[in-house]
C-alpha cells in the first residue's frame, strides 16, 4: 500500500512538471515569436550629396507642450510652396529620434490673411508612424486661396 501512495505520489509530480515545463516551453516560443515580428533598429537612407532641388525654406516657431514629443520627435525643415491653383503648400520633415518604432498624429490648421482660423472639414486628426532613425514628409495643402497661413499640431498617438 505504501508504495502505491509513493507510485502516486511520483506520477503526480512527474504531470507537474511535464506541466509546467509545457508552460514555460510554450511562453519562451511565444515570446521568442513575438521579438522576432518586432523590428528593433534604424531606417538607413541614401541621397544626392548636393541635391538638385532647393526647397523654400521658412522660419518658424515651435511650442512644445509635451515631452515625449519634444524629445524623441525633430521637425528638420519647414517648406512652402505655391500649388498651379494657387493654394498654400506646406511640407514639413519630421524625424525619429530614437531607435524605435513610434506613432504620432498630426493635423493642419489653416488661418486667412487676418489671421482668423478657416475651419474645414478636411481637418482631421492623422496618424502616421515612423520607424527608429526614419524621416517623413508631413504635406498639408491650404482648402481655399483666403489661406495665407498654417499651424501644424503634433499629438502622441495612444495606440
Amino acid at each position: 500500500m505504501k508504495n502505491n501512495c509513493c507510485c502516486k505520489l511520483a506520477s503526480r509530480i512527474g504531470r507537474f512538471n511535464v506541466t509546467n515545463n509545457l508552460k514555460a516551453f510554450s511562453t519562451a516560443i511565444l515570446a521568442a515569436g513575438l521579438l522576432a515580428g518586432c523590428h528593433i533598429g534604424s531606417v538607413n537612407t541614401v541621397e544626392r550629396a548636393e541635391p538638385v532641388a532647393r526647397r523654400q525654406l521658412i522660419v518658424d516657431k515651435r511650442i512644445s507642450h509635451d515631452p515625449f514629443l519634444k524629445k524623441n520627435l525633430g521637425i528638420v525643415a519647414v517648406n512652402q510652396a505655391t500649388t498651379p491653383a494657387g493654394l498654400l503648400q506646406v511640407q514639413i520633415e519630421v524625424l525619429n529620434l530614437t531607435s524605435s518604432y513610434m506613432r504620432f498624429n498630426y493635423q493642419f490648421e489653416w488661418f486667412d490673411a487676418n489671421g482668423m482660423r478657416v475651419s474645414t472639414p478636411a481637418s482631421t486628426w492623422v496618424t502616421t508612424q515612423l520607424e527608429g532613425g526614419e524621416s517623413k514628409f508631413i504635406t498639408g495643402v491650404a482648402p481655399n486661396p483666403a489661406c495665407q497661413d498654417f499651424r501644424l499640431k503634433l499629438i502622441k498617438s495612444i495606440n
